[in-house]
């Protein structure tokens, strides 16, 4: 089941769905909460609520995976393959989510300010660029931040979580420690630190001892209220359920049937989107999900051939075992990396960095599948200095962040207070409307 229902409704679509409708007669917000009403009613009231992303560190080509130029200079020989949406064609080798096409949609032509890979994850993950005055948090610090409750019911473990994180994982930054990403690895192995090395009742002596140091430190320092937050036990108690919890089954998957789990593929990465379906339903906000090794300056369509082998099934299974159980319109999913490559292969037959025009599918959550927003030119050449003029209907990647945030109910355009005493937006894109009209 797809869904439409606006998630978000500031002063600008407000005015808009007036001046259009024809109910424009009526109030702006009366406008706006009837056909809210009677979209909400057409879907079963079904809404986003969680995030899953596929990161794909390194910088996945476009040209090889979301945006093929089969036959033209720039594809250098790669081909591609038709999917299941009529005029789409996706990189040889995601046959597999090829017949995924009709719930997936594509946004080419994504532009940045980034080509170095620190810089440009951070711009990605954040929709900020880098600022020496604060760290910005990621998407699903925000979403966390914004949401701050479980979907469903209560959870004992982490409402956002990072499986095989890469080298800059998902953060809090400003937000806090308390909503950087919990890290995670293969399904199959036990989260480490989560099982207390000594009997239950000499840990909870432990516990009473440290306590006990915590309020004679404390005493005759009542008025100290920043070493009183540091010392405040939420984080210990909160880990401590954690510890005590039935929910931490949500990271095994070695339990699953293995004609649930082949499908992903026998990989770390595999198994890593079953899991992050399992802390969905559990009630986590937002999963990243990291497949590295895209970075291939040399030998490219052997190496990102390679990479392609491992995604190809985990993420077709994704969308498959999230319809299987009525989570995909709930959920929505984004499968990119931090930039793409050169239309050009380089000396050494790699492709370089490339945020002039890069590729990143979205599904779930009320995304149109079979869709694609932007369009890049089969023929920008090296060196052009104005890699822009190539690209029809671009977005820039803060685009991306407002729809996210738009579809889950959050206002993208509300203000923060940051430690530095600094009122900033959560997020300085509009949201892509093409995806859900």
């Amino acid at each position: 089941m797809h869904c439409n229902s606006p998630q978000h409704y500031n002063r600008r679509t407000i005015l808009k769905a007036a001046g259009l409708s024809a109910l424009s007669w009526l109030s702006p917000v009366a406008t706006t909460l009837a056909r809210a009403q009677e979209t909400d009613k057409q879907n079963g009231g079904k809404r986003p609520k969680s995030l899953i992303v596929l990161w794909m560190e390194g910088a996945p080509s476009q040209l090889e995976t979301f945006d093929p130029h089969p036959g033209s200079d720039i594809a250098a020989g790669s081909k591609a393959i038709k999917t299941n949406a009529p005029g789409i064609m996706l990189g040889e080798g995601l046959e597999q989510t090829a017949t995924q096409m009709d719930s997936i949609s594509l946004i080419r032509a994504l532009t940045s300010k980034e080509g170095d890979h620190e810089r440009a994850i951070y711009n990605v993950k954040t929709g900020y660029r880098m600022d020496p005055t604060l760290v910005h948090p990621s998407i699903g610090s925000i979403i966390c931040h914004q949401l701050t409750d479980a979907v469903g019911n209560t959870i004992d473990i982490p409402r956002h979580v990072s499986i095989l994180p890469g080298q800059q994982p998902a953060r809090g930054g400003y937000l806090g420690d308390n909503y950087d990403a919990f890290k995670v690895f293969d399904p199959l192995k036990s989260i480490p630190d989560v099982k207390a090395l000594v009997k239950q009742s000499r840990q909870k002596q432990r516990l009473a001892d440290l306590k006990r140091m915590d309020n004679q430190f404390l005493a005759g320092r009542a008025n100290n209220q920043i070493l009183k937050g540091k010392l405040d036990n939420h984080n210990l108690d909160a880990a401590l359920k954690m510890m005590a919890s039935d929910q931490l089954a949500a990271f095994d998957v070695s339990k699953v049937p293995m004609s649930v789990r082949d499908p992903f593929g026998d990989t770390p990465f595999g198994r890593s989107c079953l899991a992050a379906i399992q802390l969905i339903q559990a009630g986590v906000r937002c999963v990243e999900v990291t497949l590295g090794g895209w970075d291939t300056h040399v030998n490219n369509h052997e190496l990102q051939g390679n990479r392609i082998k491992i995604l190809d099934p985990a993420f077709a299974s994704l969308i498959r075992e999230l319809k299987k159980r009525d989570l995909l319109d709930t959920t929505m999913v984004v499968c990119g990396g931090e930039f793409g490559r050169t239309p050009w292969i380089n000396g050494l037959g790699g492709r370089d960095h490339w945020p002039h025009g890069f590729s990143i599918a979205m599904a779930g959550g009320c995304v149109q599948g079979g869709r694609v927003i932007g369009e890049t030119s089969p023929t920008p050449t090296e060196g052009s200095k104005t890699p822009s003029k190539f690209l029809k209907d671009a977005n820039p990647i803060e685009n991306v962040h407002a729809t996210i945030l738009n579809r889950l109910g959050i206002d993208y355009s509300k203000e923060l207070q940051t430690p530095i005493g600094r009122p900033l937006k959560i997020c300085e894109g509009e949201p892509i409307d093409k995806l859900f009209s």
